[in-house]
């Protein structure tokens, strides 16, 4: 049985009715994330975190939809997950492997 797990999320969660600019409103996801103590890295893009357990996982995305929804009749959201058993800090690891080998 495995001792640890790591699940990272690559997502970008948005208002599609706000206009061209939505970056008030991706800016109170982002809050969210700083505040939930999660390692997360923004990106142009979306952003990308990681949990120790798929439920976890879905609650920040959940956690992003509710920021949203009062404020929006539609919500676009994308999602990709990145789940392997024995191992943490998999976001730095994943970098720091491709580095050693450039």
């Amino acid at each position: 049985m495995f001792k640890r797990m790591s699940v990272i999320v690559e997502y970008a969660i948005f208002p599609t009715d706000k206009g061209a600019s939505v970056s008030d409103y991706v800016s109170q996801i982002i809050k969210m994330l700083e505040e939930s103590g999660l390692d997360y890295q923004l990106t142009s893009m979306g952003s990308i975190y990681e949990c120790a357990t798929m439920q976890e996982a879905l609650a920040v995305i959940q956690k992003s939809h509710d920021i949203l929804a009062p404020v929006s009749e539609r919500i676009y959201a994308t999602a990709k997950f990145d789940i392997r058993k024995n191992r943490q800090n998999g976001i730095q690891q994943k970098l720091e492997s491709i580095k050693k080998k450039l």
